[in-house]
């Protein structure tokens, strides 16, 4: 297998409007309500958004009906799992994307959680790192003639250990940390350097009654607290495993989202921002899938000066 072909120096081209971007789950909304958010987003001024795969919509479509939907927006995979899609089928999608929307599409790829891959695919997960640059190994086997004069789009890896963190700026153009501390951040940077990106995902909870805004935090943790890699990520971060009660401790919650007031939201942004991100993208915790996270988007966008940039 060939070696992983080299990301392009100086850091490759994404063509952010602002640092601050939206990270959105929006399986449970029809797609073309999602073009129409999308484009609110970008009247905002928020500069990306940035999206999971769960397995109930596909990542590639996904990006290539929201692309034409918006005119300045970045639109990314946050993440894309590698095992869902053969190498050269994911290369092959993003580098037309890329070729139609250059600096407007970035490719976030992962290797999600062995408990989801063992339920959905049956897939006995291999080591997330081998597998990962193997992957990436594929993906440089499609043949360079595809969309010759763009090349291969930005690609960031999903990297929450230093192992996949260094893989991420060895083999991709930067990480995309997720759940992590400011502190973590800069421990990314510190591994990366000055010319990887580092988009890192922030929520936040500020909307309603202080029992509903703990709930939303609550059960938004609730989502990862099962999941080992994320539980190590925490441990390495400093949390023990008292921190890991249903809906996580009022310590977990605190650190790892802009929790109680608008203010603490935007706190929470500037001090990612502060600890090495290039561009932070903003989650808002809600009371379930179909949450409409437009009121708090909008009051974040008034707060942090977007649509005067």
């Amino acid at each position: 297998m060939p070696e992983t072909d080299a990301p392009t120096s100086p850091r490759t081209q994404i063509d952010f409007r602002s640092k601050v971007g939206v990270f959105w789950a929006n399986d449970h909304w029809p797609t073309p309500e999602v073009q129409a958010i999308a484009r609110e987003i970008e009247e905002l001024g928020f500069g990306s958004f940035f999206y999971p795969e769960s397995g109930a919509k596909d990542s590639i479509t996904l990006a290539a009906a929201l692309l034409p939907a918006t005119e300045r927006l970045v639109v990314g995979t946050g993440i894309m799992n590698i095992f869902a899609r053969h190498a050269s089928i994911a290369e092959a999608g993003a580098r037309t994307l890329a070729a139609v929307y250059p600096g407007r599409f970035v490719l976030g790829l992962g290797v999600s959680h062995a408990l989801g891959l063992q339920r959905r695919f049956g897939l006995e997960v291999p080591k997330p790192l081998a597998a990962m640059r193997d992957y990436l190994a594929e993906m440089a086997d499609l043949p360079a003639f595809v969309e010759k004069e763009i090349g291969r789009p930005p690609r960031i890896l999903a990297a929450l250990g230093p192992k996949m963190i260094a893989l991420s700026g060895e083999a991709a153009d930067g990480a995309m940390p997720y759940l992590v501390t400011p502190e973590q951040t800069r421990t990314t940077r510190e591994i990366l350097g000055d010319d990887k990106w580092i988009i890192t995902e922030h929520a936040v909870a500020f909307d309603g009654s202080e029992s509903e805004i703990n709930e939303a935090a609550g059960l938004h943790l609730d989502g990862y607290l099962r999941f080992p890699n994320y539980r190590n990520s925490w441990l390495r971060q400093g949390f023990t495993e008292n921190d890991f009660v249903p809906g996580g401790s009022d310590r977990l919650k605190r650190a790892l989202i802009g929790l109680g007031t608008l203010d603490a939201a935007v706190e929470a942004i500037n001090r990612q921002l502060q600890a090495g991100a290039d561009h932070v993208v903003v989650q808002v915790a809600g009371n379930g899938p179909t949450y409409d996270p437009r009121p708090s988007l909008r009051k974040l966008s008034q707060a942090l000066g977007l649509q005067q940039a």
